[in-house]
């Protein structure tokens, strides 16, 4: 039935009333009429028949909220300028002519917390910076280009790394190379973040711990377990001896790493499905009991993990005939969360165990919990993608590399992914959890 609705001096004819329906029905079209809320409205009936009703209305609007101080300001408005403020984007790095491997190699790096903060504290005496060629000049050098793109951020005025280039050339030459044209030689990243690495490897200290040698070995570092036998025999896979001299017992060492390899090969589909084929491989060496070289069979297990673990994809390979480094353009899909947990060996599983029913119980908890085993090193196996350098191109002599940092989750489908640079995955727990 339609009724006239009075509020005030305000009346509203021929609202609908269905008294089969819930009287907050009713109320929300008085609100739609007038504004105020039904937990604010006192409805009455006056009129003498039903052809005729009469609502009245009691109740009164709550207060308008104010107008903003400030006028609001909306992303498609902004300049340049305003919108990397607003957004707090990381500074960027200028191409000065095919550095770009170099660029990206820097963004990656600095997206590891824990080595900015050694930069920040190392000092490297006058006494360490023999020539610009040494290693202290270098590292002073990242050490200067990471605090200028901290104190950066949020401007969309890049960085021109020319000084820190002028030290790179002079550290390692073969980046120095020049074309037909006198610019600057593509580069391969990898083989540049292999050196820097190596550099801060000599000069910058361990975090709070003597028990390394360098913050590089710290926090980049893992070792390999490793065993030497030869073939199966009776196809037993505990049963490895050598083929050739059934009394030569199995021999092990272990074996430092900065970097994992994923080898490309054609049954290769997946980032873990690669790094597995590698920890087993079949090697020339010499037999001590046969006193000539044997075949043996070489099987690596991790015995540390370190707390960044860097993945590079064996994407070049050189191309006599046409004399260039050519790419496999593959694609192996790589996850956001690794788990390398059988990768490792078995007395680092029992201590990984702990950590990592500590992450299926408490998965969505907000307290972030130290590490446990030792600082600088992975407790759990996992590990959480945090930058990816990629390759757009066919060789490695030439295309474009570009960093994609944690905040940048999946790169466009025409780069190919070169390296990978996967960081702790931190528990967060409702309590902190004591680790003394």
């Amino acid at each position: 039935m339609a009724v006239k609705v009075k509020w005030g001096r305000e009346q509203f004819q021929d609202v609908e009333l269905n008294l089969a329906e819930s009287p907050l029905v009713f109320k929300a079209q008085l609100f739609a009429l007038t504004g105020v809320h039904p937990d604010r409205q006192k409805v009455m009936l006056k009129g003498a028949t039903l052809k005729n009703v009469t609502v009245l209305l009691m109740g009164s609007k709550e207060e308008l909220p104010s107008a903003p101080v400030s006028k609001p300001v909306f992303m498609e408005d902004m300049s340049e300028t305003e919108l990397a403020s607003a957004l707090d984007l990381p500074v960027g790095l200028a191409n000065l002519g095919n550095t770009c491997y170099l660029n990206a190699t820097v963004q990656c790096l600095k997206s590891v917390p824990e080595l900015r903060q050694v930069l920040r504290d190392v000092s490297l005496a006058s006494d360490t910076l023999p020539t610009p060629a040494g290693p202290g000049s270098l590292t002073a050098g990242l050490k200067d280009l990471l605090e200028s793109m901290e104190s950066g951020g949020g401007s969309i005025t890049p960085i021109v790394l020319v000084q820190f280039v002028r030290l790179l050339h002079l550290a390692f030459p073969r980046f120095a190379e020049k074309g037909e044209r006198g610019g600057f030689m593509q580069q391969d990243a990898n083989e540049c973040w292999t050196e820097l690495v190596r550099i801060l490897q000599q000069k910058l200290p361990p975090l709070n711990s003597s028990s390394y040698s360098s913050f590089i070995d710290q926090y980049f570092g893992g070792v390999f377990d490793v065993s030497f036998l030869v073939f199966l025999l009776d196809h037993d896979p505990h049963s490895y001896k050598c083929k050739e001299n059934e009394e030569e017992m199995e021999t092990s060492a272990k074996e430092n790493f900065l970097q994992l390899s994923c080898f490309i090969a054609q049954d290769v589909r997946y980032l873990h499905s690669g790094l597995k084929s590698r920890v087993q491989e079949t090697i020339t060496k010499h037999s001590p009991s046969l006193s000539r070289d044997a075949q043996y069979l070489k099987t690596m297990k991790i015995s540390r993990l370190p707390a960044y673990l860097t993945v590079q994809f064996v994407r070049f390979y050189f191309k006599e005939k046409e004399s260039i480094n050519a790419k496999i353009l593959k694609d192996v899909k790589f996850p956001l969360m690794l788990d390398v947990f059988d990768l490792c060996s078995e007395e680092l599983q029992q201590k990984l165990i702990p950590m990592r029913t500590k992450f299926k119980d408490y998965e969505d908890k907000k307290v972030e919990e130290d590490q446990k085993v030792n600082k600088g090193s992975n407790n759990s196996g996992y590990y959480d993608l945090q930058a990816v350098l990629t390759h757009r191109g066919r060789s490695s002599s030439s295309g474009h590399y570009v960093a994609w940092i944690r905040r940048t989750r999946t790169s466009r489908d025409w780069h190919c992914a070169y390296v990978l640079l996967y960081g702790p995955r931190i528990l967060e727990t409702d309590t902190p959890v004591n680790n003394s």
